[in-house]
């Protein structure tokens, strides 16, 4: 009877384990978050939605383990939702770039807070050192909170026998490190991350020829247009505005169109009121607007 019993449960643990390589949205909000600091208008007041600041969560099937991309300010919440939804265990972190929203969540793997043990952080030359280098960040390697992992342009750097993740580099405000996309690679499909760029035309890369090579993207829609910007010179923000990513990419079918989620919004983007004429605008035009809690598979 306990034979039967045990072949039952693995069987049924068979049906519900995770199969396939996943890709989570764990955020989709800018650097400052929502609400913004200081910010008193409306779209920062009349929030009812949770918004995290972007990252991607990658799970292993199996339970070999997930990874986040990026280390936001809201890890906390991260990390706890993907060991929720995936009973699996925090195998390491990707990180684009050394601005805010992107790395700052690494201040709580050290002994104030989980106090880690060699967690791996993926990372390029310049990121590299500017965390071994600088306070309080060198803390977390000399401590052995984290250990840095780096990373090649262009080089896929394999996770599991059938999952990579590869850098491209990206032109952005590089202050303190390079900034990368990703290319993560599955059995079956392929996803891009670049929550992170400045003007399409700085990019010696075709946006067309990386949505054709891909069959999800997650890319920059910090600012629908340049009306949000009328607190800062444009020049110092040169993202690109979602409304220049359109017209980039109008030639295209609808059926590529549709592989783009738009992610890393600022708190002013009327894309994030998923009832605003904008929002709809840019659904119709084909696109989607990425939310927490969204799976793809790989």
């Amino acid at each position: 009877m306990k034979k039967i019993l045990l072949i039952s449960l693995l069987f049924f643990e068979s049906i519900f384990s995770q199969k396939t390589t996943t890709i989570t949205v764990l955020g989709n909000v800018q650097d400052g978050g929502l609400p913004h600091i200081r910010c008193e208008k409306k779209c920062c007041n009349n929030r009812s939605a949770d918004l995290k600041v972007t990252s991607l969560g990658l799970s292993l099937p199996n339970n070999q383990g997930f990874y986040l991309f990026e280390a936001s300010p809201d890890i906390s919440y991260q990390l706890r939702y993907m060991r929720t939804k995936y009973e699996s265990s925090f195998k390491g972190i990707f990180l684009t770039h050394a601005h805010i929203g992107h790395y700052s969540g690494l201040m709580y793997l050290g002994k104030e807070a989980l106090g880690a043990k060699n967690t791996p952080v993926y990372v390029m030359n310049r990121m590299s050192t500017f965390l071994t280098d600088n306070g309080p960040w060198s803390q977390l390697v000399s401590q052995s909170n984290i250990k840095l992992f780096n990373l090649n342009k262009d080089q896929p750097h394999n996770i599991s026998n059938n999952v990579s993740v590869e850098p491209v580099l990206v032109p952005h405000r590089d202050e303190f490190s390079e900034t990368v996309g990703y290319f993560i690679k599955g059995s079956n499909k392929t996803a891009f991350f670049l929550p992170d760029i400045d003007k399409w035309e700085s990019w010696s890369t075709s946006l067309s020829d990386i949505v054709m090579s891909s069959d999800f993207l997650f890319i920059d829609a910090t600012f629908y247009d340049n009306s949000e910007i009328n607190y800062r010179p444009v020049e110092s923000i040169p993202h690109p505005f979602v409304i220049e990513t359109m017209e980039v990419l109008k030639l295209l079918p609808k059926k590529d169109r549709n592989k783009i989620y738009f992610i890393h919004m600022n708190h002013t983007n009327p894309m994030l009121d998923p009832n605003s004429e904008i929002a709809l605008r840019v659904l119709e035009e084909g696109y989607n607007i990425a939310k927490i809690g969204q799976t793809f598979e790989l």
